[in-house]
C-alpha cells in the first residue's frame, strides 16, 4: 500500500477541489533532441509555446529517454518499466538475429530478439488512470504494435492515427495513408491536424463530462523523417540562416566513430517543422485556457530520443552533447523533460536530479491520486518529492541495446550513478567512462585511470542485466572486417561528400522540394 506524504496531500487538494481529479496532457514529441527548443539554449529554432511550460512548470536538466531509438522508449513511458523488463528493446520492424546479416552492414555481431509488440499483460498507464474514472485519448504516432496491439487495445478509449508505422506514411501532409485518421482536405498539415484532434477532444470531453477527468496523449509524428514544412516556415528559416551567417557554413559534417555527424543547427525544414509542432501545442494549451480548466489540468512535454544527428535526415545537432539518436552517448539518450502541474510545481523551477522515461508512470499516477496496480512492478519512482522541492533516493539509472542504431550506434549497455558514465560494449567488451560533471561532451574516456569505479560500475550493470534478463548479440561467423572497414571509408568520403551538397541545397534560394509536400495550410 502505498501512502502519500502530508505535504503531497495539501499540495493535491489545491490542484483540484476535493473528490476531482486533475486532468493530464502528456506530449511527446519523436526524435526531438535535447538542444532543439530555443529554452534549452537554441539559437535557430524558435518554440515560444513549449517554452511556456518551463516558465509556467519544472525542467529536468538531466531528462532521459529510457533508450536511444522510440519503440522501447514509448513502452517505457506507458508501462514505467525499464526495456530489458517490457522486452522492447529496439524500434518494431527492426531486423535482427540472421535477417540483420542479410542488410549488407557487415557488422561482427547478429543483434538479440525482441518483442514486436506491446505485451497485453502491461497495466499500461492509460488502462490504471481509466479504472480510477478518466477518459483516455490519444493521438498520433503509435508504433507499438500492429492491429491488435492499438493504442484501444491498450488502455485507450479514442485513437487518432496511431498504427503500427514508426513515420507518417505519406508524409506529413495530406492526403494521409492512415487507416485510423479521417481523411483531411490535400495539403494538410498532419502534426497540426493532430494539434487540433486533441483540442477538439478536451473541449467535447468537458463539455458533455465536466466532472470525468481526461488522459489526452498527444504522441506527434513530427520531427522524424521525411523532413518536410511548408513554404512559408521554410523561407523563413532559410533567411533566418542567412542572417546568421549560416549559410556559408564549410563543413557541417564531422565523422564519429561510425557514421558523420551533423554540426550545425541549419536546416530550415527541420526549423519548420519545429514550428509547426509548437503551433499545435500552443492550440492544445489556448483551449484549456479558453475552458478554464488550465489549473487543474497537468501538462508533459519530452521526447522519445536524442535527435538526429546522424543517419536518418541528418537533421539536427545536439552539440555540445556528443552524438545522437541511436547512439550510447549523451545526445541519444537526454531530452526535454517537462512537467507543469498547477498548485505543484514552481513556475521556472528546474532539477538536475537525473530522471528517466520510466518515472513518468509512477509520476502521473500519484499526482492523479492513483496507486501504482500491484499488477505493474513499476523501474521507476515517483519524482513528486522533486516537484515539491524536496530529494529523491540516490540511484543508478541503466539502458540496454543489443543491436545496431541506423544512426551509428553500438550494441552496448549503460549505467549512471552520480557523475560517472559507463558505456560497456557487447562487440568487444570493451568499457568507457565519462565524467558528465567535468566533460558533459564525453570527449576523454577516462576509465583507465579510474579502475575501481569501472569495476563498481560494472558489477552493478551485470548485475541489472542478469536480473533482468537482458538478450545479448551475438557473433555472426560470416563477418569479415575488411568489408566493414571498406563501407566506412567510403561514407567518410562520398558519404560525406553527398551530405554536405544536400544539406547546402536545403539553404539554396532555389530549393524545390518534392512536390507531395509543398503547400499546407494552418487549420481554421
Amino acid at each position: 500500500m502505498r501512502f502519500f506524504s502530508l505535504s503531497f496531500l495539501c499540495l493535491f487538494f489545491s490542484l483540484a477541489s476535493a473528490g476531482e481529479k486533475p486532468n493530464i496532457v502528456f506530449i511527446l514529441a519523436d526524435d526531438l533532441g535535447w538542444k532543439d527548443l530555443s529554452n534549452e539554449g537554441s539559437t535557430f529554432y524558435e518554440s515560444p509555446n513549449i517554452d511556456r511550460l518551463v516558465d509556467e512548470g519544472m525542467k529536468f536538466t538531466r531528462g532521459y529517454a529510457a533508450c536511444q531509438v522510440c519503440s522501447p522508449s514509448r513502452a517505457s513511458i506507458l508501462t514505467g518499466k525499464y526495456p530489458t523488463n517490457h522486452g522492447i528493446t529496439t524500434w518494431i520492424g527492426d531486423a535482427a538475429g540472421e535477417k540483420w546479416g542479410k542488410r549488407k552492414r557487415f557488422d561482427s555481431h547478429y543483434p538479440a530478439e525482441y518483442d514486436r509488440a506491446l505485451r497485453a499483460s502491461e497495466v499500461t498507464l492509460p488502462e490504471a488512470l481509466k479504472e480510477a474514472g478518466y477518459k483516455t485519448f490519444f493521438a498520433g504516432k503509435w508504433h507499438l504494435g500492429d492491429k491488435g496491439s492499438w493504442p484501444t487495445d491498450h488502455g485507450f478509449d479514442i485513437n487518432i492515427g496511431g498504427i503500427d508505422a514508426g513515420s507518417p506514411r505519406g508524409g506529413f501532409f495530406a492526403p494521409y495513408q492512415n487507416e485510423n485518421l479521417p481523411q483531411g482536405p490535400d495539403g494538410e498539415s498532419l502534426t497540426l491536424r493532430l494539434g487540433q484532434e486533441t483540442a477538439d477532444f478536451i473541449k467535447d470531453q468537458h463539455e458533455a463530462a465536466p466532472e470525468t477527468p481526461f488522459l489526452a496523449y498527444l504522441s506527434f509524428y513530427t520531427v522524424h523523417g521525411p523532413i518536410q514544412t511548408t513554404p512559408e516556415l521554410w523561407r523563413k528559416y532559410r533567411d533566418k540562416a542567412a542572417e546568421m551567417g549560416l549559410t556559408e557554413a564549410e563543413a557541417r559534417f564531422k565523422w564519429d566513430r561510425r557514421l558523420a555527424v551533423r554540426q550545425v543547427q541549419d536546416c530550415p525544414i527541420m526549423g519548420g517543422m519545429i514550428e509547426a509542432m509548437d503551433d499545435a501545442v500552443g492550440m492544445v494549451m489556448k483551449q484549456l485556457e479558453d475552458l478554464g480548466i488550465a489549473d487543474n489540468t497537468i501538462i508533459c512535454f519530452t521526447s522519445d530520443n536524442g535527435g538526429v544527428s546522424s543517419g536518418d535526415a541528418f537533421a539536427t545537432s545536439n552539440l555540445p552533447l556528443r552524438g545522437g539518436k541511436g547512439r550510447q552517448w549523451e545526445g541519444g539518450i537526454r531530452e526535454p523533460f517537462y512537467i507543469k502541474a498547477p498548485g505543484v510545481t514552481t513556475g521556472g523551477a528546474t532539477s538536475a536530479v537525473p530522471v528517466n522515461g520510466i518515472d513518468w508512470y509512477p509520476t502521473l499516477l500519484e499526482l492523479a491520486g492513483v496507486e501504482v496496480p500491484e499488477a505493474q512492478a513499476v523501474d521507476g519512482v515517483s519524482l513528486v518529492p522533486l516537484l515539491e522541492g524536496d530529494a529523491i533516493e540516490d540511484r543508478p539509472l541503466f539502458w540496454h541495446y543489443p543491436h545496431y542504431g541506423n544512426q551509428g550506434g553500438e550494441p552496448s549497455s549503460i549505467i549512471t550513478e552520480g557523475k560517472w558514465k559507463l558505456i560497456h560494449y557487447h562487440e568487444d567488451g570493451r568499457n568507457e567512462l565519462y565524467d558528465l560533471e567535468n566533460d558533459e561532451a564525453e570527449t576523454t574516456d577516462v576509465a583507465s585511470t579510474n579502475n575501481e569505479i569501472v569495476a563498481d560500475l560494472k558489477a552493478k550493470l551485470d548485475t541489472w542485466l542478469e536480473e533482468t534478463k537482458a538478450a545479448f548479440p551475438e557473433p555472426d561467423p560470416n563477418f569479415d572486417p575488411m568489408k566493414r572497414e571498406k563501407k566506412w571509408s567510403d561514407m567518410k568520403t562520398k558519404g560525406i561528400e553527398r551530405l554536405e551538397k544536400q544539406h547546402a541545397g536545403f539553404l539554396d534560394p532555389d530549393f524545390k522540394p518534392n512536390k507531395d509536400w509543398w503547400g499546407s495550410a494552418p487549420l481554421d
